[in-house]
């Protein structure tokens, strides 16, 4: 049997789903182009909520070997880890340089797993799946019991992440917002998820999550997705253009797309660079990201106030 090395380069299966559900599905054109709209009216009116909103997770194991049947304390390391870079309290924040510091954002969004199923009853927001399989790619099975995997709890109530073996080199994917309910959520490498166990460098301080969920917001990669073309847009002003993503480590300042003199966002979540080069939002990403809890999934943030997420937050 082939052994499945753990990604050395990030890779993110994001945008391949978000283009082949906007090829195929009517659907998610209408509700991605009514999200877009209503971004933008949002944002011009200065509009978009301010107060801390919880969102309820339920963490979905999906495992054929004891390696991959991560512990308690590995999903709880992803969860404070969650917490501090969607607030801005990251140890790390003081690492991002002097001019871009006024751009950091704080989203005032906490996470806790979820304390009620859908049943009613009590949970600990963990699910443990056994699996024959002996790796899943982004082709949402690991989403679907049928298919070697677990069904998704109701995505309108729940943030659904699903951690399993990956193969292809992909760390992780996610379903933008407006998409199927049954596939939605955030899909993570159990040796990119979390900070202690199995997560392995340079995908060891739970970044890969941290991305992942900006994509469930509705954040775009930060160099705009068109390749090196300096053409593309993530539709976030305070973030500079830049020519394809950066990976492993750059060093400040990395100029493109003449961004000089500083250059690339980096250090930016949504870049592609390793866990310990990344360490920020900036306020016109958490503009967006609260215009979309405030639209698409304002049925998450209403069943984090209402008791399915009402463990206090892990921080």
């Amino acid at each position: 049997m082939t052994t499945i090395e753990p990604p050395t380069q990030r890779l993110c299966g994001a945008m391949p789903e978000h283009r082949r559900l906007l090829t195929e599905s009517a659907d998610y054109r209408q509700a991605r182009a009514e999200l877009e709209t209503a971004t933008i009216e949002l944002e011009a009116l200065e509009a978009v909520s301010t107060e801390i909103i919880h969102i309820p997770v339920v963490v979905h194991v999906v495992a054929r070997t004891d390696a991959e049947n991560i512990s308690d304390a590995q999903v709880h390391s992803q969860i404070e880890v969650l917490n501090r870079d969607f607030r801005a309290t990251n140890d790390d924040i003081d690492r991002v340089p002097e001019v871009f510091k006024d751009r950091i954002g704080d989203a005032l969004v906490q996470f806790s797993l979820a304390t009620v199923d859908p049943d009613g009853q009590p949970t600990s927001g963990i699910t443990r799946t056994s699996t024959t399989r002996t790796s899943f790619n982004s082709d949402n099975k690991i989403k679907f019991t049928a298919r070697g995997g677990i069904d998704a709890w109701p995505a309108d109530k729940y943030l659904n992440v699903w951690v399993g073996l990956l193969g292809g080199g992909l760390l992780g994917y996610a379903q933008f917002p407006g998409g199927p309910a049954e596939t939605d959520g955030v899909v993570i490498t159990h040796t990119a998820f979390g900070t202690t166990g199995t997560a392995k460098q340079p995908f060891h301080l739970g970044r890969t999550a941290t991305h992942e969920i900006g994509h469930y917001l509705n954040l775009f990669h930060i160099w705009g997705d068109d390749g090196s073309g300096c053409g593309g847009t993530d539709e976030v002003s305070d973030t500079p253009n830049q020519g394809s993503e950066n990976v492993g480590k750059p060093a400040f300042p990395h100029v493109s797309c003449n961004n000089a003199p500083h250059g690339d966002l980096f250090m930016d979540y949504m870049d592609y660079t390793d866990d310990d080069s990344m360490m920020m939002f900036t306020a016109g990403q958490v503009s967006r990201m609260r215009a979309c809890l405030d639209t698409a999934r304002a049925t998450l943030v209403a069943a984090g106030s209402t008791g399915v997420g009402a463990g206090s937050p892990t921080s």
